[in-house]
């Protein structure tokens, strides 16, 4: 049975994916169920609830509500959100209950835009995909919404090359993808080091004033196959390049991936996460002994001939124990489903996975 787990917790549905992405950016987030999927979101899918506040709010969806529609009590709700809070734009946020009644969310973010005054992204999230959909989907409408928006002179020539900068758009650093809450620090020093001035970290630090200057960066980095439609996005509209890296590894952590050379190595992360581990361990030679494995989404272009994506907690044990792997390297909860295997298994938290942080893996990012 595909969605059957015996020994692992369910991962970040689409809707935490969204949250990640747009939290902090001064937006009124507006989760479309009864209340629990906020319950979860908050309590479970975003660490920096714990630290500070943001606008986010359940639609309270009663029977009823969910029966007949009844979208203008949903509007009047936000309008009354938005005269009481200096918000920059609102978001709405599907779920599996809006999905199974195929609510419109273009004609909610109409009427929600007509009433606000507002900017209005609408994401129809399902709970039924995993959160890097969700933050895909994101990302794709925040650029759609603002980039090159800015009325300003100097974001208003944005199109024109000797009016770029010299900024590193950074694409994919949430939570969920990085396992910390503070990589922006990281990547800025990274982006020194490699001639930017500064790293705009888009859902993490960067807001909307920077969103709507994104065509005028110089390159952008992207940190999580969530982030690469956004990216091409960005590449076709306005002409930016982008490099697909994870910079965000420990010296302390690389100089133990160093010693796992010749061995038979399985490493479970986001792709561009694991990717980068594979490098590390191999010192970037191809090197068919490291496996790369994801629960969530293969970029094909990125993936080796031996790469294998995971659907079922079955799949994943069956191809553990019959691969020879000597280490595996990946979230401390996946450990729970081995429990015939034997080898040595290497910490590495992933959020999306079991809601740890790993704070130690940008504390020692060089630039």
């Amino acid at each position: 049975m595909k969605g059957l787990l015996r020994y692992l917790s369910p991962f970040a549905p689409d809707q935490s994916g969204v949250v990640s992405v747009l939290y902090g950016m001064g937006g009124i987030l507006v989760i479309c169920d009864a209340g629990g999927c906020t319950g979860n979101i908050c309590g479970f899918d975003e660490p920096r609830w714990f630290q500070g506040r943001s606008a986010i709010f359940s639609a309270g969806l009663r029977d009823m509500d969910a029966i007949l529609g009844r979208d203008e009590a949903l509007v009047e709700k936000l309008k009354d959100a938005a005269d009481h809070l200096d918000a920059s734009f609102a978001a709405l946020i599907g779920t599996p209950v809006p999905a199974v009644i195929a609510t419109d969310f273009e004609a909610l973010k109409q009427m929600a835009k007509e009433r606000t005054g507002l900017p209005v992204l609408a994401i129809p999230c399902t709970g039924t995909r995993l959160y890097d959909v969700g933050e895909q989907e994101a990302y794709l409408e925040l650029f759609r919404t603002f980039a090159g928006k800015d009325t300003s002179q100097a974001c208003n020539d944005h199109v024109k090359e000797e009016t770029k900068t010299d900024l590193l758009g950074v694409i994919g650093c949430t939570p969920l993808n990085t396992s910390c809450i503070n990589a922006a620090p990281a990547l800025e020093r990274y982006a020194r080091g490699k001639g930017f001035s500064q790293a705009c970290c888009y859902g993490m630090g960067a807001g909307i004033k920077e969103l709507k200057c994104a065509g005028r960066v110089d390159k952008n980095l992207v940190l999580s196959p969530a982030g690469i439609r956004a990216a091409k996005y960005l590449e076709e509209t306005f002409g930016t390049p982008f490099e697909i890296d994870y910079p965000l590894l420990s010296e302390t952590f690389k100089e133990e991936l160093s010693t796992l050379s010749k061995k038979r190595v399985l490493v479970i992360h986001q792709q561009v996460a694991a990717h980068a581990i594979r490098e590390t361990i191999s010192g970037g030679a191809p090197d068919e002994n490291i496996v790369c494995g994801t629960w969530f989404m293969q970029e094909p272009d990125l993936a080796a001939h031996q790469d294998v994506t995971f659907e079922r907690e079955d799949q994943f044990i069956s191809f553990v124990e019959s691969g020879n792997f000597e280490v595996i390297i990946g979230d401390p909860n996946l450990r729970r489903a081995l429990r015939a295997w034997t080898g040595e298994y290497i910490e590495c938290p992933h959020f999306a996975v079991s809601g740890i942080l790993d704070e130690n893996t940008t504390n020692q990012v060089q630039g």
